[in-house]
């Protein structure tokens, strides 16, 4: 016989919007969704900067339940996409379960169930948690002498100040990575001057974005099953293409994409000592893998400076580097990343028998295929530790996950337990595949990037495509503590 059952999701981003879309579906309609900010859409709410983009094609990142034929590019646009996820919650009444501006501070494991508390003070008393709180939205500040005295405007990428203006300004960015490329090439036109600060040089995949025309989008209004195909196509060419190729190094795909990127630099970039500085001394994708088809372009306009001189210290007016020249600013951009280990944390979650998951995390982050934790029953997380990460969509990754973690909701919800979660002898295995998996692919051929743990070994998912949506397919019931 059917049990009731009561969920909290915690986030109402991409996951968050999928779990409500997923639970409504299969008929469990008692939940709520908890969320921090005010509004939907996780780091597509948290990153508004001038050029934020999806590295993703655009009808890949989208639901598989919501295919998308007004995408204006191949390669959708922030504000584009936080309104795709908008029109999402609308279509299927989500907002209605969303308890806005209220972030969970504790979740506690009593007597079966999980116990909750928010900032607010507000509790709840739940039967499954679903933890969809993603991983780009802690920023990362730089440990930079002289910071805080700078005079003109400084921000984090993540937090960028709108009011500020551009327009004939000398702005200065801090890193490399995807944020600091696209914003590079979307101010670099409208600031007087532009300083990139480099610290290591990143290979860039060329990538053109012409928009699509109305004729075009007329045809994937008119024809839903050409955006299926189209939908299914770009997922196996990202498995067989790129996941496939990374996760071995020596692939002759990874040996395409390095190919790609290196013809790319010798062919876009004209003065020869530019284009050396702009060279990694590592492989291609050993770090994610920075898209463009515009980096290059604007690094090369006359008012842009590459600088690779290390940074000594921030002053009032600007950075002073280590080769003793100030860099003159008036606003100073931070594109320096996010802690991307937090996950759930600074929330207190507390599992069965007191056990303390800042404890049980002290050393890295850990769970069984990235979903559940010993020891913390019915508590499951999408894009949770160790699992795919990189140049694909983590939608097809969340979803594939949702329906892994239905097949255990389904034990709960027939009767068969009441409490479930990975066993500690499954969760050592796999973890112990996967550490020995990841020495063949390139994250770990000799660069320093943020998949890395403390350890050096990439925390993610260092198998095939493939293998991970096998995986996904349903728990095998050896690898579960049911009681």
């Amino acid at each position: 016989m059917s049990r009731d059952m009561r969920f909290a999701i915690i986030g109402a981003g991409m996951a968050g919007i999928l779990s409500a879309v997923k639970l409504t579906e299969a008929g469990l309609t008692d939940f709520t969704i908890y969320e921090k900010a005010d509004r939907v859409g996780g780091t597509w709410r948290e990153n508004t900067y001038p050029g934020v983009a999806c590295d993703v094609p655009s009808q890949l990142y989208c639901y598989s339940f919501a295919l998308n034929a007004e995408w204006t590019h191949p390669y959708a646009s922030g504000d584009e996409i936080e309104a795709y996820f908008e029109r999402v919650v609308r279509e299927h009444d989500v907002e209605r379960s969303i308890r806005f501006g209220d972030e969970i501070v504790s979740c506690a494991f009593v007597d079966g169930r999980w116990h909750l508390e928010t900032a607010s003070g507000h509790r709840d008393v739940v039967d499954v948690v679903i933890a969809a709180t993603g991983v780009l939205h802690h920023p990362s500040y730089p440990d930079i002498e002289g910071l805080e005295t700078f005079a003109g405007h400084a921000f984090h990428s993540a937090r960028w100040d709108h009011d500020v203006r551009l327009a004939g300004v000398r702005a200065g960015v801090i890193g490399t990575g995807s944020t600091a490329v696209q914003i590079t090439a979307a101010i670099v036109e409208e600031v007087e001057h532009l300083s990139l600060f480099q610290r290591t040089a990143q290979w860039v995949m060329p990538q053109e974005n012409p928009p699509y025309t109305d004729e075009m989008r007329a045809v994937f209004r008119d024809d839903p099953a050409l955006l299926e195909k189209i939908h299914g196509e770009l997922s196996q060419m990202f498995a067989d293409g790129f996941a496939n190729a990374v996760v071995d190094a020596d692939s002759p795909q990874m040996k395409m994409i390095e190919d790609m990127c290196r013809d790319n630099l010798e062919q876009s970039v004209i003065d020869p000592e530019l284009r050396e500085r702009l060279r990694p001394d590592y492989r291609a994708a050993c770090k994610r893998l920075v898209v463009s088809g515009d980096f290059y372009q604007a690094i090369q306009q006359p008012n842009a400076e590459l600088v690779t001189a290390g940074i000594e210290r921030v002053e009032p007016g600007g950075i002073r580097t280590s080769d003793g020249v100030l860099h003159e600013l008036d606003v100073l951009v931070l594109a320096t990343g996010f802690h991307v280990d937090s996950f759930m944390r600074p929330m207190s979650v507390v599992g069965r028998d007191a056990t303390q998951l800042a404890e049980v995390w002290a050393e890295r982050p850990n769970a069984y295929l990235s979903i559940s934790i010993p020891d913390f029953p019915n508590f499951f997380m999408l894009n949770g530790p160790n699992g795919p990460v990189g140049n694909f969509s983590l939608i097809e990754v969340a979803e594939l996950q949702f329906g892994y973690i239905m097949g255990l909701v389904e034990r709960i919800r027939s009767g068969e337990c009441r409490e479930i979660s990975a066993t500690s002898t499954a969760m050592e295995h796999h973890e112990a595949d996967r550490v020995e998996a990841a020495k063949k692919t390139v994250w770990t051929t000799g660069c320093r990037s943020w998949y890395l743990d403390d350890r050096g070994v990439p925390a993610t998912w260092p198998w095939p495509f493939d293998r991970f949506r096998a995986e996904m397919a349903a728990p095998k019931a050896e690898a579960y503590e049911a009681r």
